[in-house]
């Protein structure tokens, strides 16, 4: 195996975050073959024995990724010092207990949809860094009926906090007297976008749903279920 950063080795270990690596290895904790470590060190963990205050890194957890139906009103976080429910709640005890397991970027409370869990930061990377231009798509109710002038607004691309926001993929899907209903696929996922942008447009979200990942697909999830994704999901090997 290639040689690897330390604070990646340690963050995929599930000791910690890259960032709490690096002040360990900068406070002297962290030896490589016995040397004291030295930030921007790498280490191949199938040839060098990687220790923090003298005990060896465990091994590398066996990679894990979930799909997730995540529930209004249930947090994208691994804990809650308010003690409101977490997606890690939603799991069997010996599955959330499983080191390093977190959500890959988020949804708000108030919405509900795919989420994929992981234990591997490479594939975390993947999924969530823009360079990666995964698209996700949502169905999302609107109060009122947006014209065609508002909708090309939104496709275009309606800038937030004075940031330019790229094109957005949109598709009518039906409508009743007071509400719409809308398929949006985008390429970017700042903090309340969707929901944000709708109010600017002055047509506020009712219900916001994710229903896909780039290609994974929730489809018949039940809401509050999870599954495991199959190596050929993945979406390096879709």
């Amino acid at each position: 195996m290639p040689a690897e950063r330390l604070q990646k080795l340690m963050a995929a270990a599930g000791l910690c975050s890259r960032r709490r690596a690096e002040e360990l290895i900068s406070a002297g904790r962290v030896r490589v073959n016995g040397a004291v470590a030295q930030l921007g060190d790498r280490a191949d963990p199938d040839a060098d024995r990687v220790e923090l205050d003298g005990q060896a890194l465990p091994s590398r957890p066996a990679p894990i990724l979930l799909l997730l139906n995540k529930p209004a009103g249930v947090l994208c976080t691994c804990h809650d010092p308010q003690g409101r429910p977490t997606v890690l709640d939603l799991l069997p005890r010996e599955l959330a207990a499983h080191a390093g397991l977190h959500p890959v970027g988020r949804l708000d409370a108030d919405s509900r949809g795919a989420l994929l869990l992981t234990n591997d930061g490479a594939l975390t990377l993947r999924l969530s860094h823009p360079r990666f231009a995964h698209t996700k798509t949502y169905r999302v109710q609107l109060a009122g009926q947006p014209s065609r002038a508002c909708l090309q607004r939104w496709r275009r691309g309606l800038p937030l906090d004075g940031q330019p926001a790229l094109p957005v993929g949109i598709e009518p899907l039906r409508h009743s007297a007071g509400s719409c209903w809308l398929e949006l696929t985008m390429r970017e996922g700042r903090n309340r976008q969707i929901r944000r942008t709708a109010s600017a447009l002055g047509h506020p979200v009712l219900d916001l749903q994710r229903v896909a990942i780039g290609p994974i697909q929730l489809g018949t999830l039940p809401e509050g279920q999870w599954r495991h994704l199959a190596g050929q999901e993945w979406p390096d090997q879709a």
